[in-house]
């Protein structure tokens, strides 16, 4: 069925709702769920049942700046689990062997932990249409439950010309052979991705398709690569495709980019046309634009997919979106615009005077669904709950739970770091807190580097009109001695950074820094947001080769806050120089131990990348 601009409009804007529709609409108040089919490779016994394929942790940390270290990648894996999601696109293990080491962790543990009711996520590596990418992601991925690969070529006229100088044959000829080589591996569920499929020929695309179908592919993915194209285009293009195949056992996918704004409405057009796969990433990240967002898509099927998109629906658990998003935002350092679909901070807030008293009388009358659906809760402080010095640990644990940090007040050790940093801060802040000093706390502490090689004890700063900024800063390294150095800088924070550059012995540029005050007053919570990179020709030189075959330079964000600006400044740069250090650390690991795999050839030393500063044992 062609779909229409009313219907477009209809799935981007919604309807007038009904009262009964209204009261249906909530996620909360949904009847019980369906019975998850069971996962079979090519197939979904269920017609109407839509799978979900997290990229997060592949496309999604192609942003730049959002380099995740592999504890970071794996508590997103678990994360996303525990929500339920289907398939679980773990990484490009091929990348680098950090790459290959964290998707390989992923699959050990988060593909072999069985849910409550059984459920366990697919775990997918990506890889490109060549022998080397396939084995290499097999190994990675195989030690999963259910392990997948992902194999593409691109289709489009100008890069089979201009990227790959391949004629349409030669790519046909690709395809085919990393289908069957993947299926020689022992992989029964693999997937196969024509790349820019949006903008290649449809008959050439039909061409290539059946020739992967009859090499052994299960899954065909649909990318509009570039999010060229409109949501009529697409969904008349997944439609072409699902009824010529429509006999063979074959799912169709789609990966749409935001280009235009379009990815969710395309993805959407796709699933309504015969797509049973929906590749998005939590808070839409992703190269460029970003990708369909997962919150956006799993409440939409949520809300309309009965009533409006021909019954088809998701087993996924949109609870868990809230906490995911806010872990996400906090491991790759990308802010969650605040007027963001279902997870931005203004997503459940009303301010209109007209609006608050439709809200009063009625919650329906503005919203379409509860924040307690996504995983938030309302009205926590209605008991008169205010955080200050005096509060206990049960009082902010229930704050952190209200403002989707559940999985903060639920770790114990996590917990504890938090409450200590928050009564630090309550000391300093009349008043009390507030909700964004809380989550600023939270972001610092709980969602900082997982292995801290290096911790800020003391900042001094001596600045002002006709003096030399200069700053003494005392650190903490990885056998536990503290150094102090001091240093003159442009400002007190460049003076801060130059002492933090002495003392790890690191040789970093700063390409962003970013500060901001999260709440009003003199006495308010600063968030600062640092993106650094090794200054090229150095030793920590990190290179990273992304999907399309280029090498980019790795950057590394961090994020602290503090009511001091400096020491927030300096909380932020630390966290990122941790991050740097770790990923070397971690690299030149993976490389003496899997020095039998071909990676692509490194641009820096082979030497152990250990800081001149940080014991050899902390390499270990």
């Amino acid at each position: 069925m062609r779909i229409s601009l009313v219907l477009f409009t209809q799935l981007v804007h919604g309807f007038i709702y009904t009262k009964k529709d209204l009261f249906k609409s909530c996620l909360g108040r949904q009847a019980k769920e369906k019975e998850r089919p069971e996962y079979i490779p090519g197939k979904i016994n269920d017609p109407n049942y839509v799978r979900i394929f997290d990229t997060t942790l592949r496309d999604g940390e192609q942003s730049p700046g959002a380099t995740l270290t592999s504890n970071e990648k794996l508590e997103i894996a678990r994360a996303l689990a525990k929500g339920k999601v289907d398939i679980i696109e773990a990484g490009f293990p091929v990348a680098s062997p950090d790459d290959f080491d964290a998707v390989q962790m992923i699959a050990r543990v988060v593909g072999n932990e069985i849910a409550d009711d059984g459920h366990v996520p697919v775990i997918c590596g990506l890889s490109r249409a060549n022998r080397r990418d396939i084995q290499v992601a097999w190994d990675a991925i195989k030690y999963a439950r259910k392990p997948r690969i992902h194999t593409f070529i691109a289709t489009s006229q100008v890069h089979m010309e201009s990227k790959l100088r391949k004629t349409p044959d030669q790519v046909v000829e690709i395809a085919i052979d990393a289908v069957q080589f993947a299926k020689s591996l022992g992989c029964n569920d693999i997937e196969f991705s024509p790349e820019d499929a949006g903008r290649s020929d449809p008959i050439f695309l039909e061409r290539v398709l059946q020739a992967v179908i009859d090499a052994g592919a299960t899954t065909l993915n649909i990318p509009d690569t570039t999010g060229w194209n409109l949501p009529w285009e697409f969904g008349d293009l997944i439609q072409r495709l699902s009824k010529k195949f429509q006999d063979r056992d074959v799912i169709f996918s789609t990966h749409c980019q935001n280009d235009l704004g379009l990815a969710t409405a395309n993805s959407l057009s796709g699933a309504l046309n015969g797509a049973r796969q929906i590749e998005c990433t939590i808070n839409g990240i992703g190269e460029r634009a970003g990708n369909a967002a997962l919150e956006e898509i799993v409440c939409a099927l949520k809300l309309k997919g009965d009533s409006h998109v021909n019954g088809l629906w998701t087993g996924v658990d949109p609870r868990f979106i809230a906490p995911a998003s806010k872990l996400v935002a906090q491991y790759t350092g990308m802010n969650v615009q605040p007027h963001k679909a279902i997870v931005g901070a203004n997503a459940f807030q009303h301010e209109s005077g007209i609006h608050q008293d439709g809200m009063i009388k009625n919650k329906s009358t503005y919203e379409i669904m509860t924040p307690e659906s996504v995983g938030l809760e309302r009205d926590s402080n209605d008991a008169g709950i205010v955080l200050g010095k005096h509060s206990g640990r049960n009082a902010v644990a229930t704050r952190l739970r209200a403002l989707g940090y559940s999985d903060v007040a639920d770790d114990t050790d996590r917990f504890l770091q938090v409450f200590e940093r928050f009564k630090q801060v309550a000391e300093k802040k009349k008043g009390g807190l507030e909700d964004e000093d809380l989550e600023a706390i939270a972001g610092d502490e709980a969602y900082a580097a997982n292995t801290h090689l290096w911790s800020l004890v003391s900042v001094q700063v001596t600045t002002g009109t006709g003096v030399t900024p200069t700053a003494t800063v005392t650190m903490s390294g990885p056998d536990g001695v503290h150094r102090t150095v001091a240093s003159t800088g442009t400002g007190p924070v460049d003076a801060v950074f130059r002492c933090i550059d002495d003392i790890t012995a690191v040789n970093i540029q700063l390409s962003t820094y970013d500060l901001e005050a999260v709440t009003s007053g003199i006495d308010a919570m600063a968030t600062t947001k640092v993106i650094v990179m090794p200054t090229p020709g150095t030793q920590l030189e990190s290179t990273s080769l992304h999907a399309s075959g280029s090498l980019s330079s790795k950057r590394f964000s961090g994020t602290g806050s503090d009511t001091d600006v400096v020491v927030s400044s300096a909380r932020a740069y630390v966290n990122a120089v941790n991050k740097l250090i770790n990923w070397n650390l971690r690299r030149t690991s993976a490389s003496e131990q899997q020095a039998d795999f071909a990676f692509p050839p490194r641009t820096n030393s082979s030497a152990p990348v250990v800081s001149p500063a940080v014991p050899a044992a902390a390499a270990a």
